[in-house]
């Protein structure tokens, strides 16, 4: 138990996915999980571990923005062990080629300023994807009907943006899609010895201004959590 998960040591698995909304995380958790159980409800902050395929796996809520899920990340790893980090979320489309229900999986997660960048000083530390997971999760996706693109994102710690300029060097430089929480994940990760990556379905897109109204979000992510979870026992 720590100080935001109320879970045992042994409630928690090695694999863990990550969305934002507590309640994506109960409702992935009973869309894809056999036997899936409560296992923290600390804050709100929604966990349920269960089993794929016979492994196990917990999906844990993490909160908006980098250090919200800083604080899950943390936890995760340096209390209950966990190895496989992966965010499953919704994303901002960038580019004019992604589509609203596409699914980006990043390579890499641009930011301007995360939890972690104090350590760095000067350096501006490039936070990358788990070569395998990422590979895993590209093999996954090309079984689907879904159009799936490979890149960079950008992490921003803002929601309402008032950059204007920053988005347009962001598209004029290929990055593909906008969230809040990856580049903190993917630090961790490398800080820590984990594998992480982010599977993020768009939502919206900051170019046309589409976005998907709320009682189609969940459809339109069950192809995001089989992504992750067959990337992560691949």
């Amino acid at each position: 138990m720590t100080i935001h998960i109320g879970a045992a040591k042994e409630d928690i698995a090695e694999t863990v996915l990550m969305p934002g909304d507590p309640y994506r995380a109960k409702w992935a958790a009973e869309t894809f999980l056999e036997d899936a159980r409560l296992v923290n409800e600390v804050r709100g902050m929604l966990g349920y571990t269960g089993t794929w395929n016979g492994h196990p796996v917990t999906i844990q809520g993490s909160g908006m923005g980098m250090p919200s899920l800083s604080i899950y990340a943390n936890e995760l790893i340096r209390n209950y062990s966990a190895k496989t980090l992966i965010r499953i979320g919704s994303c901002g489309g960038m580019q004019d080629k992604v589509k609203v229900r596409d699914v980006i999986l990043a390579m890499t997660a641009s930011t301007v300023n995360s939890p972690s960048s104090s350590l760095f000083k000067e350096l501006n530390f490039a936070p990358c994807a788990d070569w395998g997971l990422l590979q895993a999760a590209a093999q996954a996706a090309a079984k689907r009907s879904t159009p799936t693109h490979v890149g960079g994102i950008y992490s921003s710690d803002v929601f309402y943006d008032e950059r204007p300029d920053l988005n347009e060097q962001m598209v004029r430089h290929g990055i593909l899609g906008v969230e809040m929480e990856a580049a903190e994940l993917y630090t961790l990760a490398a800080r820590y010895g984990c594998r992480a990556l982010a599977v993020l379905t768009v939502s919206d897109h900051l170019g046309t201004g589409e976005a998907l109204p709320s009682d189609q979000r969940e459809r339109s992510f069950g192809d995001m959590v089989e992504i992750a979870l067959e990337a992560a026992f691949s």
